[in-house]
């Protein structure tokens, strides 16, 4: 009565154990060559060099006219969307983080200051659909640059709306809505975020939620 249990267990144990092989090869080099395979995809895409020291984890959604420039040492997570149209242009300064899920559109300029960490599923959109009766989507946008500058942190879940600005060294809080400019040195929150009280190195986790 109890022996099925037990065997249903070894054999379990037996087919774990035989593709441990095919996990390292997983691991070791399909993942390798998934970030080379990645790294080329979007140097084709964009039609320029993009410096090998960018580390590419998966592939990236592109739309529109491509128009994206890369520094050095990004480290972009899989389900990254990036999005220009028109003279629209994203530029990523070096050391850049960008999380799984970020979503950067451009219709006019958003710029990342070197060692900016976005995280998961924050939004970037520097163009708002114009308000009309007979059809929003149809209506065309309005838009204004988003300048974001060194060494930012925004929180997980974040939205930086069009005309935005944040300062050298500030944090926005997770699931906040950055409507204008803030100051350098500054951590935010809220919805519209507000500044709480000047950033220091251990002054907030911008994974929280805030109030």
């Amino acid at each position: 009565m109890n022996a099925s249990p037990r065997i249903a267990v070894g054999t379990k144990a037996l087919l774990v154990a035989a593709l441990m092989p095919l996990a390292w090869c997983q691991r070791v080099i399909f993942d390798k060559w998934q970030r080379l395979w990645s790294l080329a995809l979007i140097q084709e895409a964009i039609g320029e060099p993009v410096d090998s020291s960018n580390v590419i984890m998966g592939r990236i959604e592109l739309h529109g006219t491509r128009n994206i420039r890369l520094g050095r040492n990004a480290l972009i997570y899989p389900g990254v969307y990036l999005e220009t149209q028109g003279a629209g242009v994203i530029t990523l300064g070096d050391d850049v983080v960008l999380s799984r899920g970020v979503h950067i559109v451009a219709f006019e300029r958003v710029t990342l200051g070197d060692g900016c960490m976005v995280g998961e599923y924050a939004s970037l959109r520097d163009a708002n659909h114009k308000l009309d009766a007979h059809s929003i989507r149809t209506s065309g946008h309005v838009s204004a640059s988003i300048d974001i500058g060194r060494n930012v942190w925004i929180g997980r879940g974040a939205t930086i709306l069009k005309g935005s600005s944040i300062g050298d060294s500030s944090v926005v809080g997770a699931n906040s809505v950055v409507t204008k400019a803030v100051a350098a040195h500054q951590v935010i929150g809220g919805v519209p975020a507000k500044a709480l009280h000047p950033a220091t190195s251990n002054s907030i986790d911008p994974t929280a939620k805030q109030a």
